[in-house]
Formats: structure tokens, sequence, C-alpha cells
């Protein structure tokens, strides 16, 4: 049985108050093909009779596990492969220089899904800055609190590490166990998952040198989308560096930010030192 539009409408209604993102008409294969298994594992004869279900039974839980099956957590390793150059080739040297005295640094992955992007970074960090004797923290964040179990496990199929991961660095960083393969323990050290939803206030972040929010605003309307790069500044240090997704802009949402080119990819710096 096709999805209903009233069962659509719920989800959308649903996702939309928990997490911000926006669900339009013409995604309606996309909430079927990702609820199909919550819908099995229920007993549900269809998709439309699971959210009906869960829809009258008030259930938290099951709630938030349509919000986090609706989360997209597409990711591989060193995704698009230009911004983790221009970060190593560019955006670390410069920072070397500027934080010569506390030697010290601090990044944020945002909607981190299972831990690809950060541990890439952290892969960057611990061959740089950390082999000179740095001190480098990650922070990865998510609002789905199973793919952040997966990021602290950091343990992946021989598939997942198929996917951009270079083999010098997978024998450097990670140790056979099984089928699968582990992160080692000296990187995940660096590496703190915290669950977040970006749409909430960040409490207790901190400050970070870069931020990695790539691939996620494009989810969000343009309030949301202000919202959330207005408070991105607000913890990026003044000299820091944004990286956004490869059709993501601040351009007509933020005006707070100026973009810079680094090859082909475009960072932003919040403008005026972060004055503005």
């Amino acid at each position: 049985m096709p999805l209903t539009t009233q069962a659509f409408d719920w989800v959308c209604s649903l996702v939309r108050k928990e997490s911000a993102i926006v669900l339009e008409k013409g995604k309606e294969y996309l909430v079927e093909s990702r609820l199909v298994p919550l819908a099995r594992a229920a007993g549900a004869p269809d998709v439309s009779a699971f959210i009906e279900g869960v829809r009258v039974g008030h259930d938290r839980r099951k709630h938030m596990d349509i919000v986090e099956a609706l989360t997209t957590n597409e990711t591989s390793w060193f995704r698009d492969g230009a911004p983790f150059t221009a970060f190593s080739t560019s955006v670390l040297p410069e920072l070397k220089q500027s934080r010569s005295t506390t030697r010290s640094l601090r990044v944020w992955s945002a909607a981190c899904s299972t831990g690809q992007e950060v541990y890439s970074i952290a892969m960057l960090l611990k061959d740089s800055v950390v082999a000179e004797g740095w001190r480098a923290e990650l922070l990865a964040t998510d609002i789905s609190s199973e793919v952040l179990e997966k990021g602290r496990k950091g343990c992946y199929s021989q598939l997942e590490m198929n996917r951009g991961l270079p083999a010098n660095l997978l024998v450097r960083h990670f140790s056979r166990q099984g089928p699968q393969w582990q992160v080692n323990d000296d990187l995940r050290r660096m590496v703190t998952f915290q669950q977040m939803n970006l749409a909430m206030p960040f409490r207790g972040v901190g400050q970070f040198d870069v931020v990695f929010l790539r691939n996620v605003l494009i989810y969000f309307d343009v309030a949301t989308k202000r919202d959330i790069l207005t408070r991105v500044r607000q913890v990026l240090r003044p000299d820091g560096y944004l990286f956004l997704g490869g059709a993501e802009t601040t351009l007509g949402v933020d005006d707070g930010w100026e973009r810079t080119l680094i090859g082909r990819v475009s960072v932003h710096r919040p403008k005026n030192g972060g004055r503005s």
C-alpha cells in the first residue's frame, strides 16, 4: 500500500519539530524506504499502518526512531577530497603559525554520522601537528544516537573501508578485528562523540579553530540556516575556519561571514574577526 498523505504529513511535522529538517513534497519515497525496516520490526502490514500506530501511541522512543531513520547518514572517508586537501595544505599551516604559543587545536565535526569525517580529520592532525607534540581535540556531534555509537566504537566493515580510505592510512591507523577494521586507540582518544540537535543551542561546547558543517544546511529552511550559522560564529574563534558542503553557502543567509577560495574550495571566516 502506498504511503498515505496523512502519514507523510505527520512524519514531516514530527521530523521538523524534532530536528528542524524540512521534508518536502516528493520525498514520500524516501520516507517509505527509510521506515520499511521499522515497520517490519513492529509487525505492521505497511509503513502507513506503522506510522498511524506510532502517532496514536505517543511513544517518544518510537518517535525518535523515525527521526533517526530519516536523518541522512551518507558518508565516506575524506568525502569529496578537496576540502581535506585545503585543510591540510593551507588551513593547518596557517593555524600552526597563529597557535604556535598554545600548540593546541580544536575541531568540530557537526553532523558527523558514523564517524568517517571526524576520523579523517583526526588522521590528518595525528600525522602532522600531533606528531610535532601539539594537542588536538575533536568534537563529533550528530542528532542520531545510533550513528554516534558506531562512531565511538570505531569499527568498520571492509566495504566501508573501501570508500575513500588510502591504503597507507589504513595500515597506519587501523587494526584488523576479524572481518572488520578497528580505529586505533590513540586516534579514538582524540575524538569525543556527543549527541546534538543543530537547531538547538550549542551548550558547553567551548571554542573551535575549525568547524566542519558539511552537507547538512541543505536540509533546513533559510531561517534555521541563519540561526545555525549565527551560533557557529559564536563558538568559532575570530580567525577560525568554517567548511560547508559544496552546494552550501552563507551568501544571502548570514552576512557575518566572508568567503575565501583555497584552490577550488570555499572556506568561510567570521567577517571583521567576528566583530560584525
